[in-house]
């Protein structure tokens, strides 16, 4: 290989580095600081928890969600100031402060609606406008449609004409109901003593177990001719409380129960009782909830619970004492003397304990039922609405005598 063909292959070399250089540059976010990362709001990278307010936007300039931070924590101004996931709140926070920007996109706004970024007065905007306040500067941003790659979003913030692919994929809930906090009572079946429903015609119907440990609910008085259907149905009326979750809410003054109404009580062994008042309209399911303690019911519980604990010290503590007697290898602490539990030792101040405990869960469940509607899953109310009859085998049809054979 000869001189010249050596230079030219360098040459051609460091032409291609140049361009490649060049042609990374432009694919880089321009940065005030010189640097080659910005940040989508760096007002916001270390002032997360400054923020005091964030409201949603969308189309038409509605106002979808007003999140506030007041005495309450995190409320919603559209949902009679219900509590926010907070979560859901802090995970879009640090999303927004982490985000960075990758390359520029349009600057002309009739491209915007390619994006989903353009002003959210549009009739048809298909981004949100984010507005924090707290910061020392408000921030405004419009986040738009997801990249089709699935890495990142397409922003603008509000008032430049510049336009970005984001480095990540926002999504910021859409509607008022998706930020709020949708835990409402969790309340296992194995807790549940017994659950009773009446129907607005007056119709009623109980399942009910005999002792705790009982694996199933049995209805109880069976009309006669009846027989009880699957035990599986029976069950599935003491689930309503575990778990439970709600799909949107309202203030109980602005939902009041329909005449229609069907009445729930939820009775636990440890002596709470959650009454439920649930109805439809409008092809939605709602439900009005009151949490109370049955002082009776839990005395018996406590007793129950401080027996237990006091059988089970006796066994470990017999297992002890068996361990020491014996010549055979045990394993290391099996001869340790087990620790008295606070039922064993002192049972007036262990039953104290959990009857403050138990009006504790109450005031707890209270502060979430009193002064709220809920609007309940559809799995969830069809549990409340069961009939007798769905805890019923279903009858059978007399089939008709034969005729008598004719004679011949």
């Amino acid at each position: 290989m000869n001189q010249k063909t050596l230079i030219g292959l360098a040459v051609a070399a460091l032409i291609a580095i140049v361009v490649a250089i060049v042609l990374n540059q432009r694919s880089q976010p321009r940065s005030e600081g010189g640097t080659q990362t910005t940040y989508l709001a760096p007002e916001l990278r270390e002032h997360v928890n400054d923020v005091s307010k964030l409201v949603v936007t969308g189309a038409e300039n509605k106002v979808v969600a007003t999140l506030e931070r007041g005495e309450n924590g995190w409320t919603l101004a559209e949902k009679g100031g219900y509590a926010v996931d907070t979560g859901k709140l802090r995970e879009l926070l640090l999303k927004l402060a982490d985000t960075t920007l990758v390359e520029q996109k349009t600057a002309n706004k009739d491209k915007y609606a390619v994006l989903g970024v353009e002003d959210v007065d549009a009739k048809d905007a298909k981004g949100l406008k984010i507005e924090l306040g707290g910061l020392a500067q408000p921030l405004a941003l419009i986040v738009g449609t997801a990249n089709a790659r699935g890495d990142g979003s397409f922003v603008r913030r509000a008032g430049e004409a510049q336009s970005w692919l984001a480095s990540t994929a926002l999504n910021p809930p859409k509607t008022a109901a998706d930020w709020l906090k949708k835990d409402l009572a969790d309340v296992p079946a194995t807790r549940i003593e017994s659950v009773a429903i009446t129907h607005p015609d007056g119709k009623s119907f109980k399942v009910a177990k005999a002792a705790e440990g009982d694996a199933n609910f049995k209805l109880l008085e069976v009309p006669k001719g009846r027989e009880a259907g699957s035990e599986f149905t029976a069950n599935g009326l003491a689930s309503t409380l575990a778990g439970l979750r709600f799909d949107d809410v309202v203030p109980a003054k602005d939902a009041a129960p329909e005449a229609n109404a069907t009445k729930a009580r939820y009775a636990a062994f440890d002596g709470l009782v959650v009454d439920a008042t649930a109805w439809e309209k409008d092809g939605k399911h709602y439900a009005q909830f009151k949490a109370s303690l049955d002082a009776a019911q839990a005395d018996k519980g406590i007793a129950a619970a401080q027996t237990r604990a006091k059988e089970d010290f006796d066994t470990a503590a017999a297992a002890a004492e068996a361990a020491k007697a014996s010549k055979d290898p045990q394993p290391e602490g099996a001869k340790d003397a087990p620790i008295k539990p606070l039922a064993v030792s002192d049972p007036a101040k262990d039953r104290e304990q959990r009857l403050a405990a138990a009006n504790k869960e109450v005031a707890d469940l209270n502060a979430h039922f009193d002064g709220w509607t809920y609007q309940l899953p559809a799995h969830k109310y069809a549990n409340i609405d069961k009939s007798i009859d769905d805890l019923l085998k279903p009858v059978e049809e007399k089939k008709p005598a034969a005729a008598p054979a004719k004679k011949k």
